[in-house]
């Protein structure tokens, strides 16, 4: 779904105008961006949690050479939904 259809369908369902709905979604990405990027959690009821793990340096061998490289840390965005979602993936 592109964001001017998610934003026409918000905008449909909450009453407010498609111009209001997009400076709401840009708020509230904003705010979204700003809190993890201070290393904090973000959850949103009934849909999930976003935050940011470390995932720790590690070796991966080339499978046809056998040459071992070492992969650095790095942080990752982690989406971990609720589990009534998780329930209605196992159903499709």
């Amino acid at each position: 779904m592109l964001t001017k259809e998610f934003i026409g369908l918000v905008s449909n369902e909450s009453g407010l105008s498609k111009k209001e709905t997009e400076q709401l979604l840009t708020t509230m990405n904003a705010i979204v961006r700003e809190n993890l990027m201070d290393g904090k959690a973000i959850q949103l009821q009934g849909l999930g949690a976003f935050e940011i793990k470390e995932r720790k340096e590690r070796v991966i061998v080339h499978p046809r050479t056998g040459e071992r490289t070492i992969v650095p840390s790095k942080n990752q965005l982690v989406f971990r939904p609720v589990a009534t979602i998780k329930d209605e993936l196992k159903n499709i």
